[in-house]
């Protein structure tokens, strides 16, 4: 038996982020462009290093990316949309950054959610260019890595299905893949040229349910791919779930096939005992979780590495993690504060490439002792005291409608914010110094009340119809209520990323979630305190604070859900008992909770809105609820979304407006609904006859009554002045909006 020790992929973040500062740092034009290539390879180079000093015999290249990795391969391809004609005089690089980011001719492009990750990737455009391989980067740094260390390295990319799968705007996906494979081979054959064994394509796509043609179409685009194939065999390495269609998919014309024995252990380890798995195929087994951070129980891991030898026959296995470990952090040893009973029981990045060790190291020598507890297990919950009522608004919303149309007095399409506005360098700065004892709670919590009264005055002089207040005091919409909600603990250095050079810190649940003093009421009453206009209460959803955190898995996800259901329920009843008339419970992340196949999203659907309805039905008719899911597929979604029974949902429109107004012409939605009309993710500010124009679109499939005016997400990554005039850009399109629809009525 031959044992490799190996992982899809490493976090490229850096220890302490440099990865994030040096992007930040060039977009900013404080180094030059050399001076950043050279920071990245650095980067790069780093983390190769560690992962050979951590004992892995493989390592990955291609992992790395300078955004977004299926932005590196569009580029890579060619498949630049024509908008971004205007960069082409510049650098390679300004073209690259215009496409995840914009510029101010031109929209980013389309990003959204990675499978059911909190990652999201900036989504190919396909308009029939002409392709080719532009620049092989996987070959620029298997040279690096072979000559600077001497490393032979495993060359990893999107898989051609999962690249064609995820890219929009072609008809025929035949075609398509008729300009794509020549170009993957092209790829695979200068790497084989180099002295690369390996090439890894990762095809997450085949863990979806596939139809009969979809299954042909794969086997189609592999057997062209591997004709004339050069030397260097594939890995065919899928993650997230069971492999699907196993009999016909494992045995395509390739020499590898991962597995997902985590998330898709149930599924994978059937189809083996009914098909078995080829014995000339090397099997890539993912069998430590990529994608939480509990400590494993290595000694039932090994018993179901042996069971899974026994069934495959493999003379080759590679023992891996189920999933890139860029889902997780890099290493607890950066937690010098954290409880050594909460530590204990994790695993970063580098404690899962320990554990890799720990297995094979066990079948190399028999009788080694293995830990056979893993995660210590919690004391039993107590019971929820919930009832059906507890689910259900007092009134439809029909009534609900004219009730709070009556209390508010809101002009028709009123504008207002998604909830967070710009951290500022001395929001940065204070917060840091009141966290190292700098300054004292009061100097800390009167700079706070000044900057939330300074931007309660710009909302009211750009004339926003609903204020919000800013959110200067928390650092993250999710890892902010963990520090007040009992069960959850936090970290200091825990970063993964979310999109681009956006790094989140997940908290962990490791305990009974409870709610024990108000969270939000102090900041949101003295921000409705300053003006006569309506202040929404900000807050995460249940289903959001679950998804964004690392939880527990001693018991279901569903009863952590209703757990914080039940403790945002008591937050809600604060904010209404202090007069706030407009609170928004925002759950951006539970769409991408979604399992995914279909046929599993009835079970997890069913919880997951009945969790958010336990915290936001307590109120009473006059009170309106809002929530907030940014980058949704809505067409598929609408049904879900009624069930949330909220007053009015804001959602991302602005990079996907085409496809929302030809989602709600076929599946229409009564209830009210706030366009995202702007996209908040990249730093240009749109015009307002650009916004007017998706407002005016708009209205072809909604009432006026229904539409609410605002960004399509959060102001927090934003600068000052880009926000203002943005905002006022907004207001000034609504007010014409406004004038538009008297003069239709007269």
């Amino acid at each position: 038996m031959k044992w490799t020790r190996t992982v899809i992929g490493y976090p490229y973040i850096g220890d302490n982020r440099e990865w994030k500062r040096c992007l930040e740092a060039f977009w900013k034009g404080d180094v030059t462009e050399d001076a950043f290539l050279q920071q990245l390879k650095g980067i790069r180079l780093g983390r190769l290093k560690r992962q050979m000093d951590l004992g892995l015999d493989y390592l990955s290249i291609g992992d790395f990316t300078m955004y977004d990795r299926m932005l590196d391969t569009a580029f890579m391809f060619g498949m630049i949309p024509s908008r971004y004609a205007g960069e082409r005089s510049g650098s390679d690089l300004s073209v690259y950054y215009a496409m995840a980011r914009g510029t101010k001719g031109a929209v980013a492009c389309e990003m959204t959610k990675w499978f059911n990750t909190n990652y999201h990737y900036i989504v190919p455009e396909y308009e029939g260019q002409e392709l080719s391989v532009t620049k092989n980067l996987l070959l620029q740094w298997f040279k690096e890595a072979r000559d600077e260390l001497g490393l032979v390295t495993k060359p990893t990319m999107i898989g051609p299905y999962t690249f064609i799968k995820l890219t929009k705007g072609y008809e025929n996906r035949e075609e398509l893949a008729a300009e794509l494979i020549p170009l993957y081979r092209q790829v695979m054959a200068e790497l084989s040229e180099e002295g690369a064994d390996w090439i890894q394509f990762e095809e997450p796509a085949l863990v979806l349910t596939l139809s009969e043609k979809e299954v042909e179409f794969v086997k189609s685009v592999y057997e062209q791919l591997t004709i004339e194939k050069p030397a260097c065999k594939i890995m065919l390495q899928t993650y997230f779930e069971g492999l699907s269609a196993y009999e016909e998919l494992v045995n395509l014309p390739v020499e590898g096939v991962g597995l997902d024995f985590v998330s898709g252990y149930q599924q994978n380890i059937t189809s083996m005992k009914q098909y078995g798995f080829p014995a000339e195929k090397v099997l890539a087994v993912g069998i430590i979780d990529g994608r939480n951070i509990w400590r494993a129980d290595l000694a039932e891991k090994a018993g179901l590495l042996q069971s899974l030898l026994d069934l495959s026959k493999a003379a080759d296995v590679w023992v891996q993690p189920s999933s890139s470990l860029q889902h997780v952090p890099i290493s607890t040893t950066f937690e010098q504060k954290m409880s050594a009973d909460i530590k204990g029981l994790l695993a970063f990045a580098d404690e899962k490439i320990t554990e890799i060790n720990q297995l094979v190291l066990s079948f190399n020598e028999p009788g080694l002792p293995l830990d056979g507890n893993g995660r210590t297990s919690q004391k039993a919950s107590s019971k929820l005291a919930i009832s059906p009522e507890d689910f259900k608004r007092p009134a439809p919303f029909s009534i609900r409608q004219d009730i709070q149309a009556r209390k508010l007095s809101l002009p028709v399409f009123p504008t207002t914010t998604i909830g967070s506005f710009p951290q500022s360098k001395e929001v940065k700065e204070t917060r840091k110094a009141w966290r190292n004892k700098e300054i004292t709670d009061d100097a800390y919590a009167a700079f706070i009340e000044r900057e939330t009264e300074r931007w309660i005055r710009i909302q009211d002089d750009l004339g926003l119809d609903v204020l919000v207040h800013g959110e200067f005091e928390r650092t993250d919409m999710v890892e902010y209520f963990g520090e007040k909600l009992v069960g959850f603990a936090l970290s200091e250095k825990a970063w993964v990323v979310s999109y681009g050079s956006r790094c989140v810190k997940p908290p962990i649940i490791h305990g009974d979630v409870s709610w024990i003093e108000p969270m939000t009421l102090k900041e949101t009453a003295a921000a409705q305190a300053l003006t006569e206009k309506p202040v929404k209460g900000m807050l995460t959803g249940p289903v959001t604070i679950l998804n964004w955190s690392f939880v527990r898995d001693d018991i279901s996800r569903e009863e952590v859900a209703y757990q914080l259901g039940v403790a945002l329920r008591k937050e809600i009843e604060c904010l209404e008992q202090a007069g706030i008339a407009i609170i928004q419970v925002d759950e951006p992340a539970l769409r991408e909770g979604l399992p995914l196949r279909r046929a599993d999203w009835e079970d997890y659907l069913s919880w997951a809105i009945r969790s958010f309805r336990l915290a936001t039905s307590g109120v009473q008719d006059e009170t309106q609820i809002h929530t907030h899911m940014c980058y949704c597929d809505f067409h598929d979604f609408v049904k879900p979304i009624e069930a949330l029974d909220v007053d009015v949902i804001s959602i991302e429109t602005s990079r996907s407006h085409g496809e929302f107004i030809h989602s709600l012409q076929q599946t229409p939605y009564e209830k009210g609904i706030g366009l995202g009309v702007y996209d908040i993710h990249s730093p240009r500010i749109p015009s307002e006859a650009e916004m007017l124009e998706i407002m005016q679109d708009s209205l072809e499939v909604l009432e006026p009554r229904q539409f609410w005016v605002n960004p399509d997400c959060g102001l927090k990554t934003r600068k000052e002045e880009e926000t203002i005039a943005s905002l006022r850009h907004m207001v000034n399109a609504a007010k014409q909006l406004r004038s538009y629809i008297k003069m239709m009525q007269f």
